[in-house]
């Protein structure tokens, strides 16, 4: 199959007519169906039945989209990629990936205060979940990544920007009694919400825990930092998260507080070996290294 191909078929696939197809592509309506009967007769088997007026999908259809759906994306990728460049001069257009909990407040700090300074900068920012670092970064979704303890590859390099805590958040006045820092005994008492998250962070915390032999009750487990810190203001209970989410998702009566023994693991910049960061993006680095410090000193 063609590239024009491939576009039509997908089209059509997606919007389920001819018609809105051809919208969704601003080509003619017989453009397409002249593109989507000849990559039929080439193919040699029906990709779609007419049905009450609708592109039904035959089998062999939805076996088809599949395949192109990669295809498809891919090529949707470059071109955006291609637009990037166009549009910034080359080096002006950063694409970041971060773990969920720094983009809660750290991610969104280092860009406002990098476009500040460089404001004809764009940026590409989205999440990546920390077992799709690597991938994130060979698929070419984004040049550089910031993560907690990302895992190793051969292929990528680590610059660590700071080292971070797991840390308390609870409701301030239900658990007035509590002291600063909390040793993690305390918690045998209490239900804690978030235990279960894996991860760095999670893995700290579950060796430290079988260290000391703890019997903690984790009474709800949550994908993320932010969802769990969002079932403690909730419930007025407590969890233990990393401190970039504690913090940004403090007030109202919810509160930080450090544990004992002090935990720490590293956040770090990452990016493919054969690709290091251009000299903007070194910039934003030093940015983002910053916004980390700032988030870390509030009170």
């Amino acid at each position: 199959m063609r590239l024009r191909q491939i576009e039509v078929f997908h089209a059509v696939y997606v919007n389920g007519s001819i018609s809105a197809a051809a919208r969704a592509l601003n080509v003619s309506q017989p453009a397409v169906s002249k593109v989507l009967h000849h990559t039929q007769d080439q193919l040699g088997f029906r990709l779609f039945h007419l049905v009450r007026g609708r592109l039904i999908p035959t089998e062999e259809g939805h076996a088809l989209a599949r395949e192109v759906s990669d295809v498809y994306n891919r090529v949707s990728s470059l071109r955006q990629a291609i637009r990037n460049i166009k549009g910034a001069g080359g080096g002006g257009h950063l694409r970041v990936a971060v773990v969920p909990s720094l983009g809660l407040a750290v991610a969104p700090l280092a860009v406002s205060r990098f476009r500040q300074k460089y404001p004809d900068v764009t940026f590409d920012v989205q999440t990546v979940h920390h077992a799709d670092v690597f991938k994130a970064l060979y698929e070419r979704e984004c040049d550089i990544v910031f993560a907690y303890d990302p895992p190793p590859h051969p292929r990528m390099q680590h610059v660590t920007l700071a080292k971070g805590r797991p840390m308390l958040l609870l409701h301030e006045q239900r658990f007035a009694h509590f002291p600063d820092p909390v040793a993690l005994k305390l918690l045998e008492s209490e239900d804690l919400i978030g235990l279960g998250i894996t991860g760095p962070v999670g893995d700290l915390l579950a060796a430290e825990i079988n260290r000391q032999n703890l019997a903690i009750r984790e009474v709800v487990s949550a994908q993320t930092f932010y969802i769990a810190a969002a079932i403690a203001r909730y419930a007025q209970g407590i969890t233990i998260i990393d401190e970039f989410t504690a913090r940004a998702c403090a007030g109202d009566g919810m509160v930080v507080r450090a544990i004992d023994p002090k935990l720490e693991f590293a956040v770090q910049c990452v990016f493919l070996e054969d690709k290091p960061p251009s000299s903007m993006a070194k910039k934003f680095i030093d940015k983002f290294r910053k916004a980390l410090v700032e988030q870390q000193v509030q009170s």
